[in-house]
């Protein structure tokens, strides 16, 4: 194989890297729902989300109107998602590097609740529907 040729695959194979590296699919950066992270408790809804290197699931789905606590869950968090945020709600808290918390939402209207990490990198989502 001449110098051209190995020269070209590598730059293919380079140029391939960068674009999964920044997420080249279409959909990537699409927040996808997970219907299997809300659970009803005791007459509430329990919107369970991972807080570790972000929130996950990024987006979930949930029923308006009814009463809901969100449950955050840590295991050795020590980076920004250690704090959540729901600016619309008042809502600031520091939660512990490995544990359980769960806050309080009320029965929500029908559309969507954001929230964030404390430095506002990862954001999360409950959409409220019917």
């Amino acid at each position: 194989m001449n110098s051209t040729a190995v020269s070209v695959i590598i730059a293919a194979i380079m140029i391939g890297g960068a674009i999964v590296l920044i997420g080249g699919s279409s959909t990537s950066n699409q927040p996808v729902a997970n219907v299997h992270n809300v659970s009803m408790e005791q007459g509430k809804q329990v919107v369970e989300l991972r807080a570790k290197g972000g929130f996950a699931p990024r987006t979930s789905s949930a029923k308006s109107g009814v009463p809901t606590v969100l449950r955050l869950n840590t295991d050795g968090t020590f980076d920004c998602s250690s704090s959540v945020r729901i600016p619309s709600l008042g809502i600031s808290k520091i939660l512990p590097a490995t544990g359980t918390t769960e806050i309080d939402l009320g029965a929500q209207p029908k559309g969507t609740l954001s929230g964030t990490c404390g430095m506002g990198m990862y954001p999360f989502e409950i959409v409220f529907g019917a």
